[in-house]
């Protein structure tokens, strides 16, 4: 047993040093002779645990997501084959979903996009310019694919403290995400000129095809390797509120051994029944659920030590899904735009501000975002509470309507 033990030290040591020499700026051509002489094999969980290492010795995250790249082309065609349970291949099962995806993306790219391309480039006709369009509007629907993967997929793997690949792969995605909007901006710029809108075009679909082999080579299997049936029961139960890319919503899977219900209430999913007694007044927890979910506004908290604790369920402007409950709130949001999720939290919780407000436009809302500090009688910090909330009809209110008015004057 310590000899696999040390052999496996040994081989995550290698695989360490082989990244490093890339940042060092070896090129693949350099490394991949290594990596072959020592490695017949190497599992997803191998690669996942060697990119832990090196963030913990100090290597920032943006340098392993810059060369994400790289050592998946290193890494391409010696990830070993892992057993996936036949679970994984049932039509339902969240890994099933997200390969369909990918199938389709696939043909998206092969049968319309690629094609497209190479005509509009030979006549640059307004048939070609339009079918083009189309199909990279339909490429944009891998919004919802990576959407379910971070917000769905990325908590339960957070849980188990897989964090770096996580970040690397959202950071990998919000690149994705800029190079499909750079090619519809390419192709809707009169002034573009063909070569550009190639160049674009080309980048975007690329970097789709190496999602692609990253998610069904090295995050699925590894996935597969770490959740638990219950847990796939649930990214799927909350897949739906996201929705899918060019596929139709899958059947509901019907795992053969599951206790989702007996899970639920060792997890307190079900309230005890009884009244909660505040200062004012006393209410049931049906009422305050259902108190929440009638304001006019959202509500996302977050506890003192960063943890999302609970959020409002009707209507939402922003999505959530109960997977960011118990989950860092820095988690939650893409590495670009965490710093300043950071230094919101960092000034509530100071007691430098006690509320730091934002807005934006969303096509026809004009969205107000809140956040507050909770603070008790003696002013003990105690969380965050983010409010959201729709303000365009109370900017388009005018005049006045009293109680007993019908109509406003």
């Amino acid at each position: 047993m310590s000899e696999l033990i040390n052999n496996r030290e040994y081989r995550q040591e290698v695989l360490k040093e082989i990244i490093s020499e890339l940042h060092r700026g070896k090129s693949v051509d350099e490394v991949k002779a290594k990596f072959e002489e020592v490695f017949q094999s190497v599992s997803a969980a191998e690669i996942a645990e060697m990119e832990q290492a090196l963030v913990r010795e100090g290597l920032p995250v943006e340098e392993i997501q810059r060369l994400c790249d790289v050592h998946a082309s290193v890494f391409k065609g010696s990830i070993e084959e892992i057993h996936q349970p036949p679970a994984a291949d049932q039509p339902g099962h969240p890994v099933h979903t997200f390969k369909q995806e990918n199938r389709a993306l696939e043909e998206l790219i092969r049968t319309q996009i690629k094609p497209q391309l190479a005509a509009f480039l030979q006549d640059n006709s307004p048939q070609a310019l339009e079918q083009l369009t189309g199909s990279l509007n339909k490429l944009a629907q891998v919004e919802k694919h990576y959407t379910r993967k971070e917000n769905l997929l990325f908590p339960f793997l957070e849980k188990y403290g897989i964090t770096t690949p996580t970040q690397v792969m959202w950071g990998v995605d919000d690149q994705i995400r800029a190079a499909i909007k750079e090619a519809q901006k390419a192709l809707a710029n009169d002034t573009g000129s063909p070569e550009q809108v190639k160049a674009k075009v080309e980048a975007a679909v690329s970097q789709v095809n190496e999602m692609i082999f990253k998610e069904e080579n090295i995050l699925f299997p590894m996935a597969l390797e770490t959740l638990t049936e219950d847990e796939w029961v649930k990214v799927a139960e909350e897949s739906t509120a996201i929705g899918f890319c060019l596929i139709q919503p899958p059947p509901v899977w019907k795992p053969r051994r599951v206790n989702v219900e007996a899970k639920a209430q060792a997890e307190g999913e079900k309230p005890a029944d009884g009244y909660l007694r505040f200062p004012t007044g006393i209410l049931s927890p049906e009422e305050i659920q259902y108190i929440f979910d009638t304001l006019p506004v959202d509500l996302t908290f977050v506890d003192r030590d960063g943890i999302v604790k609970y959020f409002s369920g009707k209507d939402r402007i922003f999505s959530r899904t109960k997977t960011v409950i118990g989950r860092s709130v820095k988690n939650c949001h893409p590495p670009a735009s965490v710093h300043i999720v950071e230094k919101v939290i960092e000034d509530l919780q100071s007691g430098r501000k006690d509320h730091e407000d934002f807005w934006i436009r969303m096509g026809p809302r004009y969205v107000l975002i809140r956040y507050f500090a909770v603070r008790n009688d003696q002013g003990e910090y105690l969380g965050t509470l983010e409010v959201t909330q729709d303000i365009q009809p109370l900017q388009e209110i005018s005049g006045e309507k009293r109680l007993l008015d019908e109509d406003p004057k």
